[in-house]
């Protein structure tokens, strides 16, 4: 599941996706996107970086998990059918064992102007590979 339109900007530690909310999302509750799936979004955009990353070093795409949020802060409580969505992270850690954290935002307007914004660190995990996660080690 993709939630994401495109990619914006990837460069400097940093990505700015686009998304519009549409009729078949399905975080929708009441024909209406929750703030709190920006979380979602934000993940998207933190794994768009990492794949993004990895192609420019010559290197495969590799799975990666949302190991946890901190922060979470938003205003406004949810984003109509249409709503243009507006992503930006920005990496703070990357560490050789996989684990990262990004600072995050979103931005978020639909079709009558109602807006609503959330920013949230994000923890991260990326194994070297799948058969790490099923042995049980990091």
């Amino acid at each position: 599941m993709s939630l994401l339109d495109e990619v914006t900007y990837s460069q400097d530690k940093q990505l700015r996706a686009r998304a519009t909310v549409k009729a078949d999302n399905p975080f929708l509750v009441d024909g209406h996107l929750p703030i709190w799936v920006g979380i979602e979004y934000m993940a998207q955009a933190v794994a768009a970086y990492a794949g993004l990353d990895a192609l420019k070093k010559g290197e495969e795409v590799k799975l990666g998990f949302l190991v946890g949020t901190r922060k979470y802060k938003s205003q406004g409580t949810k984003l109509a059918i249409g709503s243009k969505i507006k992503i930006s992270i920005e990496e703070s850690l990357w560490g050789e064992n996989g684990l990262g954290a990004f600072q995050c935002e979103l931005q978020g307007e639909d079709p009558s102007g109602h807006r609503c914004t959330a920013q949230a660190s994000l923890n991260v995990y990326q194994p070297n590979s799948i058969e790490d996660i099923i042995k049980g080690g990091m």
